[in-house]
């Protein structure tokens, strides 16, 4: 018997790839998000996949200090450029999340 389609296909992909990384890894969820951020520095990830990694690495108590010394940890195999990049894209990530914010605060307001 086959599951009720989705609204949102690919992100329910995503959330079961990501379940099933966090089962198989055996890594708790402070240290897999931090592998996570690492493997995004070295892939030169775009910032919307910083913003939904950065926002489940702090819903698992991940700190900013602790992301700083991931970026530190990795500068010398990927290289400055790729740090600043990823700097970079978490900053762009982190204003986008505070752009929804606002966004859905408007909203609330309009309806209310």
């Amino acid at each position: 018997m086959s599951a009720q389609p989705s609204d949102t296909p690919l992100l329910d992909l995503l959330g079961r790839m990501t379940v099933d990384s966090m089962e198989t890894s055996g890594l708790d969820e402070q240290t897999l998000m931090l592998v996570r951020v690492a493997a995004l520095v070295a892939v030169d990830a775009p910032p919307a996949s910083y913003l939904l990694n950065l926002g489940a690495a702090g819903d698992v108590g991940v700190t900013t200090e602790q992301i700083m010394g991931v970026l530190a940890g990795v500068a010398p195999i990927v290289g400055t450029t790729r740090v600043v990049a990823a700097a970079d894209g978490m900053v762009k990530a982190l204003g986008a999340a505070v752009e929804l914010s606002e966004l859905a605060q408007y909203a609330d307001a309009d309806e209310g």
